[in-house]
């Protein structure tokens, strides 16, 4: 198989939280297939965005693999990073309105978790190709400031180490009036979440060339 982008993410393991993910998104990122979603009018269009992603949290965002590293290399500097890593535990997991977009957040001690995704960002970046000018050029309208221009340009997004926040993304940007009525509704359909939330492992996902992410392997956190 052959990927144009890869992302080291959390994906939820198998259960209630990872069913309802691929439900409401209409994209299983495990199995790599469509799923149906819920019967839900208006569902499809607000999660067009988050859909080719699968239902996942970020760790090292999505990046083009450099011309002179492998693929195999990737997935012994993957496993390599899981084995030095302990696993994190927050308190809980909780529906959020981050701006105008919907998302599943932690809440309590995020400390683990934060070591966790700078580990990925940091010890894995010898296999990101640098950013293209018109990636820039998209982030940066974001209108970004000092300190996010200044990780975007070394790492090639803005939101990482202390700009970072962990979020499984539910929906697209949503217009004002619409958050709360969307908000109700999800609360009607979300399983049970986790308490606490414990990430005890993270993935290897790649984009395929037809645009959506898949999960290639998971690697358990074992240091």
């Amino acid at each position: 198989m052959s990927y144009a982008r890869f992302a080291i993410y959390y994906v939820p393991p198998d259960g209630p939280l990872a069913d309802f993910g691929a439900k409401w998104l209409g994209w299983d990122v495990v199995t790599g297939r469509e799923a149906v979603q819920f019967d839900v009018p208006g569902l499809h269009d607000i999660t067009m965005t988050p859909r080719k992603y699968g239902f996942h949290g970020t760790l090292k965002p999505p990046f083009k693999l450099k011309d002179c590293r492998t693929f195999d290399a990737l997935e012994r500097a993957v496993s390599n990073v899981a084995g030095a890593l302990s696993p994190a535990v927050c308190d809980g997991l909780t529906l959020t309105q981050l701006g105008r977009f919907l998302a599943l957040t932690p809440f309590g001690t995020l400390d683990g978790l934060q070591r966790i995704a700078e580990a990925c960002v940091r010890d894995l970046d010898g296999f990101r190709a640098p950013a293209g000018e018109a990636e820039l050029t998209r982030r940066r309208k974001a209108g970004l400031s000092a300190r996010q221009e200044a990780l975007l340009v070394k790492w090639g997004y803005p939101y990482v180490f202390e700009e970072f926040r962990f979020h499984l993304t539910l929906s697209g940007r949503l217009p004002d009036g619409a958050l709360d009525g969307w908000t109700e509704t999800l609360q009607g359909h979300l399983p049970e979440l986790p308490t606490p939330f414990v990430i005890d492992q993270i993935a290897l996902c790649g984009e395929r060339q037809h645009g959506r992410f898949e999960l290639i392997h998971r690697y358990t956190l074992t240091g």
